[in-house]
């Protein structure tokens, strides 16, 4: 038989390919005592849970094409349809040089997005014009994303994080998100609520947008046995609402997703160990 890996050992493996499958590199984002938000606060808890946030970030992609003018804009400026993981790593990288690196990073990060935003305009196939610099449609790719992260950590983190705790969540993220240019920007679990029902009649379901959630729950990083893929993208299905879904032509997958919860909760448990965090 061959011999036995000692456990940090296996620790050590399973934390560099995390660490590859987000950065390039293969490093993280090193935490930093001056960064936009203080450590061990809601925002630094909830996006430095790595199953959380990869079940989040799926769920959040698919509701965010929900929207036509987020939609347009990625068919029209990205190369989703080759590299997926790619704008999947992207968005990773953001999200934790501004959560958790030096506040110079940070603000270096946010203006570098707010320039890529500039140049991401166009129009929708009725002849309507729209832009990345919009302040509602920014609001609702931001919404989509915050609402998604916390579901994603209620599901296999924190699920009694009480309501305060929460709210200091969205409060924390809506200051990204004004650096971004969105308006309105929700700053209370009620408020982001109220906001998903405001935007629900702007959303279409379309077999573009149909075509994204295939490619999205489809593709398969480098080094990922398919079976965590599926339960992670199932998992991230199961926590759409119900009318996005729909939309999409999604099911929920009844008694079927029951093995992916269960998958999904395991790889988290595994990732905490790997990663030491309680």
């Amino acid at each position: 038989m061959p011999p036995t890996l000692p456990s940090e050992a296996i620790r050590r493996r399973v934390v560099d390919h995390v660490r590859g499958f987000f950065n390039e590199d293969g490093q993280g984002e090193p935490p930093s005592d001056d960064a936009l938000f203080e450590r061990d606060t809601p925002i630094r808890m909830v996006h430095a849970d790595i199953v959380g946030m990869m079940v989040g970030g799926i769920r959040g992609l698919l509701l965010q094409m929900l929207h036509p003018h987020a939609l347009q804009g990625v068919l029209d400026h990205s190369d989703f349809r080759a590299d997926m993981h790619g704008r999947l790593r992207r968005t990773a990288r953001f999200i934790a040089t501004t959560s958790f690196g030096q506040r110079d990073r940070a603000e270096a990060a946010i203006a570098r997005v707010n320039r890529i935003h500039e140049v991401v305009k166009g129009t929708l196939p009725d002849g309507t014009p729209y832009s990345a610099r919009d302040p509602r449609t920014l609001a609702w790719v931001h919404v989509a994303e915050a609402d998604s992260f916390l579901a994603g950590y209620l599901a296999y983190a924190k699920p009694t994080w009480p309501m305060a705790k929460q709210d200091e969540y969205f409060r924390q993220f809506a200051e990204v998100a004004r650096r971004l240019g969105a308006d309105p920007v929700p700053e209370t679990r009620r408020e982001a609520d109220a906001l998903l029902r405001d935007f629900r009649p702007e959303l279409k379901a379309t077999p573009e947008a149909r075509e994204v959630a295939r490619l999205v729950l489809s593709q398969r990083p480098e080094g990922t046995p398919r079976a965590v893929q599926r339960a992670v993208g199932q998992a991230a299905v199961d926590l759409l609402p119900a009318y996005a879904r729909q939309m999409l032509g999604l099911k929920s997958g009844g008694l079927a997703v029951l093995p992916a919860r269960a998958m999904t909760r395991g790889i988290a448990g595994g990732l905490r160990w790997a990663f030491r965090q309680g």
